[in-house]
């Protein structure tokens, strides 16, 4: 797995060893289960076991915020990513869905804090580039079998978010839930609304390269109440799947659209006002051109829906330019909210009536 990491990144990592005394440092999670896979991976979380974090990221004279809440220090590598420097520790949760309270602890501490087996992994490098793959918990067990197992018992009940995390992991990875993850699903649920996280969780979720398929996750394991009805998603990721660009908003307009409250759910995914938007143009009249988010969004949503004539239309059938094009346009529009017309012909053929009635020489 050392070798599916970057050439400038193993560099990097075994100049921090060098620095950070005897302890060393440690590579963790997910970085270290996607190299095991055979990715290259690009995310970066770092644990110290014993040095300074603080003066260890200064040490790299690179740019970094340090949290001292944490002891973490966040470097800015020089080609603009984010690496966590993370000292071991313990963590508690006094209060289930809070935030935990971390204590001073070693490298085994640290892994047994994470939330899966195979999120637990480490590569441990010493100050003299000595590598060693650390396994406290069964994950290379668990990653071969492409399983996944939360590191508790009480996991999803302290941190209800780690469910969604799971759901994400698993439809990303492929991966099966081990039993003991499935009976931590009501606990979860029962937790939800106590996890501010949760809802974080949900909005990376449509940041996934298939939404729909990490929302079926949850279905299939018993918490599709989590979010509402999701078949749209599913389409959304089949029109991706078939090279459509279907942008993040889309998918959070999709979920807006079968939301009974959009609102509350938009303030609590934290989506702004570009998913509500998108979604009022998807399910209006007005033209957009084929390929683009609203055409995707409408050709789901209003699968009767036709495209309307313009004024270049109105323009082709006589109306001379001028009020009498927003007339006729407006006209149109009238008729389609009414349902009286459902195609461009019927367009086409009540614009031909409307001309009709109107006096070609009207008195001043």
């Amino acid at each position: 797995m050392w070798a599916n990491l970057r050439a400038d990144d193993r560099a990097w990592l075994l100049t921090l060893a060098s620095r950070a005394g005897v302890g060393g440092v440690a590579l963790v999670g997910g970085a270290v289960r996607d190299a095991l896979l055979g990715e290259t991976p690009l995310d970066l979380d770092v644990v110290i076991p014993a040095a300074d974090v603080e003066a260890l990221a200064a040490g790299t004279g690179l740019p970094f915020v340090f949290h001292p809440a944490f002891g973490n220090a966040t470097v800015t590598l020089p080609d603009g990513r984010a690496v966590d420097l993370v000292r071991a520790r313990r963590e508690s949760y006094p209060v289930p869905g809070g935030n935990p309270v971390p204590l001073p602890g070693t490298l085994a501490d640290d892994l047994w804090r994470r939330d899966f087996a195979l999120n637990a992994l480490a590569l441990h490098l010493s100050p003299t580039g000595a590598r060693t793959l650390l396994d406290e918990v069964g994950g290379l067990d668990d990653l071969h079998a492409r399983v996944l197992r939360p590191l508790h018992a009480a996991s999803f009940h302290e941190d209800a978010s780690r469910l969604v995390r799971g759901a994400r992991l698993a439809a990303r990875l492929n991966l099966s839930a081990h039993p003991e993850l499935l009976a931590q699903v009501p606990d979860a649920l029962r937790m939800a609304g106590r996890t501010p996280r949760l809802w974080a969780e949900l909005r990376l979720l449509l940041h996934e390269p298939r939404p729909g398929h990490a929302a079926g996750v949850l279905r299939d394991w018993g918490a599709g109440a989590l979010l509402p009805a999701t078949a749209v998603l599913d389409a959304l990721d089949a029109r991706r799947d078939a090279g459509a660009d279907v942008p993040f908003t889309a998918y959070a307009a999709a979920l807006l659209h079968a939301a009974p409250d959009p609102d509350d759910l938009a303030a609590r995914l934290s989506l702004g006002d570009r998913p509500a938007a998108l979604l009022e143009r998807a399910l209006s009249d007005t033209h957009f051109p084929e390929g683009t988010p609203e055409r995707e969004l409408r050709a789901l949503l209003r699968p009767d829906a036709y495209p309307p004539l313009t004024g270049r239309d109105v323009l082709a059938l006589g109306v001379p330019p001028g009020r009498g094009v927003g007339e006729a346009l407006a006209h149109l529009a009238a008729l389609r909210r009414a349902g009286q017309v459902r195609s461009p012909d019927a367009e086409r053929a009540a614009l031909k009536a409307f001309l009709a009635t109107k006096d070609p020489h009207p008195r001043p």
